[in-house]
C-alpha cells in the first residue's frame, strides 16, 4: 500500500448499530530503534518493536519512562531524533503528518474536544476538512461512528451536557471516523471518573476483537492481562521487557518489572 494515499483501512459498509459494524483491516507497525528527545535530553531510547495486524500491544510502565512519548512519536505529534516508524511496511517518517495522522488514530487522556460544537460536528469536523467530504456524507458516517459507540442518541449534544465517559466515546468514534489502520491509545480512562471506566475498556476491547491494531498505553493492569497479544514493560525510557501478558505477568525476569508489579498489583 502506497504510505502517500489516504486510502482507509475499514470498509464502507453503512451500519448504524454495533453488531452490523464491518470489521477492522489494521496494518502492521513496527519501530526501529526509535530515539526521542527534548532538547539535549534523549527520553526514549533506541526502541524497537513491532506490532501485527490486528493484534493489540499494551505499554506498562511507571510514570515518566517514555511511554507517551512513544506515542507521541508514532504519530509524528514530536519527531524522532533518529529511528524509524513502518506503517504497512513503509517508513511514516517520509510522508506529510497530516496523511499519516489520517492512518494513525490517537486517542488522548483528556478528550480534546471543541466545548462549542457538538458531539456529531466534532467527529464529523476532520471529516469534511482533512478528507474533503461533503459536510452531509460527513455527517452520516460521524453518525454511524456515534452510534458504534454507543452514543446514537446523544449525537447533538455538546460535551459540557455529556459524562466523562461519553466524552471519551465521542473522542474515539472521531478516531474510528477516519478510517485508521493503526489506533494509539495514551491512557485513555486515566482522567475518568472510576465508574465509567469499564465502559470505555470494554469498547477498546471490542474494537481489538474486531481487528483493529492497536497500541495501548495503560496503567489498567487487568485490561493488559485479558486483552493484549503482547505486553511491552518501558522504564527510564527503554523496553525492559515484551512479551505475552502471562509471560510478563506471572514470571517477569527483571527486577524493575517485578518492583513494579509489587507496586501496581
Amino acid at each position: 500500500m502506497n504510505l502517500t494515499s489516504s486510502t482507509s483501512a475499514g470498509t464502507s459498509k453503512s451500519a448504524t448499530t454495533a453488531p452490523d459494524i464491518e470489521k477492522f483491516h489494521g496494518s502492521s507497525l513496527e519501530l526501529r530503534s526509535l530515539t526521542m528527545a527534548y532538547g539535549d535530553v534523549d527520553v526514549l531510547r533506541n526502541v524497537s518493536l513491532t506490532v501485527a495486524p490486528g493484534t493489540t500491544t499494551c505499554i506498562i510502565g511507571p510514570s515518566g519512562s517514555g511511554k507517551s512519548t512513544l506515542l507521541r512519536g508514532v504519530n509524528r505529534l514530536h519527531e524522532p531524533k533518529s529511528g524509524d516508524v513502518l506503517l504497512a511496511g513503509e517508513s511514516a517518517l517520509q510522508v506529510k503528518p497530516d496523511i499519516l495522522r489520517a492512518r494513525i488514530g490517537m486517542v488522548f487522556q483528556h478528550f480534546n474536544l471543541f466545548p462549542d460544537h457538538t458531539a456529531l460536528d466534532n467527529v464529523a469536523l476532520a471529516l469534511w476538512s482533512v478528507k474533503g467530504m461533503s459536510k452531509a456524507e460527513a455527517r452520516e458516517r460521524a453518525r454511524r461512528r456515534l452510534a458504534e459507540v454507543g452514543l446514537a442518541e446523544r449525537a447533538d449534544h455538546r460535551p459540557r451536557d455529556l459524562s466523562g465517559g461519553q466524552q471519551q466515546r465521542v473522542a474515539i468514534a472521531r478516531a474510528l471516523a477516519m478510517e485508521p489502520e493503526v489506533m494509539l491509545f495514551d491512557e485513555a480512562t486515566s482522567a475518568l471518573d472510576p465508574e465509567l471506566v469499564k465502559g470505555v475498556l470494554n469498547l477498546m476491547a471490542g474494537l481489538g476483537r474486531r481487528g483493529m491494531t492497536m497500541l495501548v498505553v495503560t496503567h489498567e493492569m487487568n485490561f493488559a492481562r485479558k486483552v493484549a497479544d503482547q505486553v511491552v514493560f518501558m522504564d527510564e525510557g527503554e523496553v525492559v521487557e515484551m512479551g505475552p501478558p502471562t509471560e510478563l505477568f506471572d514470571n517477569p525476569r527483571s527486577e524493575r518489572l517485578q518492583r513494579f508489579l509489587s507496586e501496581v498489583l
